[in-house]
Formats: C-alpha cells, structure tokens, sequence
C-alpha cells in the first residue's frame, strides 16, 4: 500500500473559514485530494445494490489513515475497535496542526484578526454539525466533551425541572452506563422510578413491553439508537412517536449511529440527540448536544461561568443566549474544527454509501464467525450494523484478545459499559469486533483465520 503524501492533502487557504459570523454562508474547505476519490466516480458510491468493490473505494479510504500504514507486533494493523473510538483520517490531524499553527485564540470577543478567525473555524463547525444532523438553527446544537456529559447536562437541567417523587424514567435494557447512570443520579435527587424497556434474545427491543411501560407515562425516555453491544439499529423514529403519544420526553443515544446511518432528527423528532466526535473519525474530547429549541429556552444553565452569561452583577446573573447559555467557559475549539473536518470527510464519502458498505460487511462478519466451531454471537437483529460481539468456547475472551493482538488485530473485551446487558446473556463480558469506513473482507477473514488457528492450538508469532 502507497504510503500517505501529507502534502498533497493540504487543505485550502481557507480551511478555517471565512464566512461572515451569524449567517449560513460557510466556507466550502473540501479537499479534493482525498484518496478514496481518486479511484472512483464520487456519483457512483451513492449506488448501492451492487457488489461494495463496484460502489465503495475501501482501498482509496484506507489511504487517507496514516495510522493503517503502521504495523503492531509486527503485523499491518486491523483496527476492529472503531465502536471505543475511530482512526482519524489526515484531513481532520492537518485541521488540528493548522488551527494551532495559524488562528489559534480565544472566540467570540477578542479585537484582532485571530479572534476573527478562530471564531469563524468554531461557528462554521457548528453549521456542519447542524446540517449533518439536519437541525433547524444552530442554536439547537451545544459543544461540549461528548455524549456522557451531554446525557448527564440533560439529566441535571431537564430533568430537574420536570422530573419529581415517583415519576417514571423508561431506558432500555441495552444501554451503556452513560446513558443508566445520570439517570439513577437524578432518580437519587428526586426519588423518580426508573424503568427498563426488556429485549428479545436475537436483541430487540420488546415493542409491546415498551408500549406498556409508556402507559404509565414516563417523563422522560431515553434510548440508545445503536447498541455499542450488540449492533442493533432500534426502531427510533416509531418509539419516539410511540414515547410522544404517552406525553414524554425522548432523548436519543446517537454514540453509535451517526458514523454509520444517515440521521436527521427532524425527521427522528428527537427532542433531545447527543454523540461523540472521535467515534465519527474526528478528535476525542469533542461532542454534541441537539435539543430543540423550545426545550432547551426553558431549561435553566448546567455550569456557570464565562461566556454563558449576558450581564452579571453581585445580585444577579442574565443568562446568554442559545447555544451559548450551555457552554460555560473556554470551549474546546480546536477540536470543533476537527469534528467539522470530520463530518466533511463522511458527507464526501456520502453516508447512503458508508451504511451500505458496513451493512453488507457485518453480514459477512455474522456468516464467517458463525461457522467458527463453538462460536457464540451476540445480537442477531435483522436491522444491525458495525458492532459485533461474541465468546468460543473453550477461549477465555482476555486470552483470545491477546492472541488477536499479537496478530496486529484490534478488538475490545470486557463488558463493554453495559453490565445489565451482559447479565442478560449470563456472561460476563465478550470480545466486540467493531467496524468502520475502512475495515474489509480480507480483514475479516484474517480475524476467522486467527480465531481457528487459536482453537486449534497453533502457536501465533
């Protein structure tokens, strides 16, 4: 494999930005020397129904991941942890170098050109993540470290308002802990009864069990669009009607949706949807917060400090407004930069395109790790994506992860934050093959390979 030319992937004089601030005007900082570009027809990756090699550059991708180049215990690098967090493609560590090296400063009130412009890199981001996930203002979408404390910001103001003694909090037996324990904090506050929504075995959620949950009328529900755990892409749309027609509040895991299905939460009607920008190949430390405006006007600040206020006196505080009334101090900026390079990356690649290649190499995942003699999976709804976790007989999971390791392949053990799940199953934990943008067949059948020769007691150099 050739490896990476940084200088022909140099992004634009004007990658971080120059549109006027307050208008939708972004800059288009798009590189065209992307690598999966090069060997295809950009209108043909949106065809699918075809064979992925005729639809989909997984070679041209791979070359834009200077990290892939790289061997581990002297093996190329498999990386199957994607659902713990991405690789990051060049553009989104030459957005970083660049905004460090060229506008690096403080946003929003500074009287000097690189105030200027880091204030136009920060909001221009913000417009990305707005039309990535099809929000109506830019007001609706608050930065903050990640999906945890954007779960656990919406517990602490939303759910202090309207949540009291006795009331109901519907998650879902699938959960990760970010999305249970915020949650049990505000039902210790407020002594609230939290409920969850039971799953079938192939690992589904139990509409009709949802449904009766509902009539007790929860104020709030909150559910996972993927499962980190078991794949599952959940019904949202449905269950967030279903949720409204009861008169709660949904708010939407999104940590494992957005790098691999189209979301557009109008169209979801999610009242509140929140990710992490290094599970969508962008830096870590960086997420979101998508609340409707109405809902987020009513609900009182987070955290104080600068730059969510208006005016302060000893007396009293005005606070700012939207988004900024939820960002309170220095904001992690050049890291916004990097989600929007990020986001640029996977609308380039088209997301119709990304969900029909990972759907159709899951599948085939499924099928090659099912005919592995004493394989057990986890998670075999018809509607699954990217995450596969699963045990063999006669392995301890730590032992097989560290001979998969010693082959260069990268996968997680372990519970996976999602204890209650795993007690579900009556295990302790699993080994999770995660996929993403870049991982392939070949990878797939080296990951079976190593399985087998393990189970047959061959030494692994």
């Amino acid at each position: 494999m050739t490896m990476i030319n940084a200088k022909s992937l140099t992004r634009p004089a004007n990658a971080i930005g120059h549109s006027t601030l307050g208008t939708n005007d972004v800059s288009k900082d798009l590189s065209d020397s992307y690598y999966f570009l090069k060997a295809s027809n950009r209108d043909d990756l949106t065809l699918l129904g075809q064979s992925p090699d005729l639809t989909y550059n997984v070679q041209g991708i791979r070359e834009d991941f200077p990290i892939l180049q790289r061997k581990v215990n002297g093996h190329p690098l498999i990386w199957f942890d994607n659902a713990a967090t991405t690789q990051k493609p060049q553009v989104v560590i030459e957005a970083l170098e660049k905004f460090y090296r060229q506008s690096n400063s403080n946003v929003h009130r500074g009287a000097h050109s690189l105030a200027t412009e880091a204030t136009n890199a920060y909001e221009t981001a913000r417009e990305k993540v707005r039309h990535f996930l099809g929000a109506s203002s830019t007001a609706e979408i608050v930065f903050l470290r990640g999906t945890t404390e954007a779960i656990n910001l919406v517990a602490q103001t939303y759910g202090r308002k309207v949540v009291g003694q006795g009331d109901q909090i519907l998650l879902t037996a699938m959960e990760h802990h970010s999305n249970i324990v915020p949650w049990q904090l505000l039902q210790e506050a407020t002594g609230a009864i939290i409920q969850a929504v039971p799953i079938t075995k192939a690992g589904e959620i139990d509409l009709g069990e949802y449904e009766k949950l509902l009539t007790r009328r929860p104020k709030i529900v909150a559910i996972t669009h993927v499962s980190n755990v078991l794949g599952t892409i959940n019904p949202i749309r449905k269950m967030v009607a279903m949720a409204h027609h009861y008169g709660a509040c949904v708010l939407v895991d999104g940590a494992q949706a957005v790098a691999h299905l189209p979301v557009n939460v109008r169209e979801l009607d999610a009242d509140f949807y929140v990710f992490s920008g290094h599970k969508i190949y962008g830096p870590t430390g960086i997420g979101v917060l998508y609340g409707k405006k109405a809902l987020l006007e009513e609900m009182p600040p987070w955290q104080g400090g600068g730059s969510m206020i208006d005016r302060v006196t000893f007396e009293e505080t005005n606070y700012n407004k939207l988004p900024y009334k939820f960002e309170a101090g220095t904001g992690n900026i050049a890291d916004a930069v990097g989600l929007g390079a990020a986001i640029d990356y996977l609308q380039k690649i088209g997301r119709s395109a990304i969900e029909g290649y990972e759907r159709e190499i899951t599948r085939y995942a499924m099928s090659e790790l099912a005919r592995i003699r004493g394989a057990r999976l986890f998670g075999r709804s018809k509607l699954k994506t990217s995450v596969i976790s699963f045990l063999v007989d006669g392995i301890p999971p730590e032992d097989l992860a560290w001979d998969l390791d010693r082959q260069g392949i990268a996968t997680r053990v372990g519970h996976h934050c999602a204890q209650p799940l795993m007690r579900y199953y009556g295990i302790e934990g699993a080994i999770r093959a995660s996929l993403g943008i870049y991982n392939t067949r070949e990878e797939i059948d080296l990951l079976v390979e190593t399985i087998r020769r393990v189970l047959q007691g061959a030494f692994l150099m």
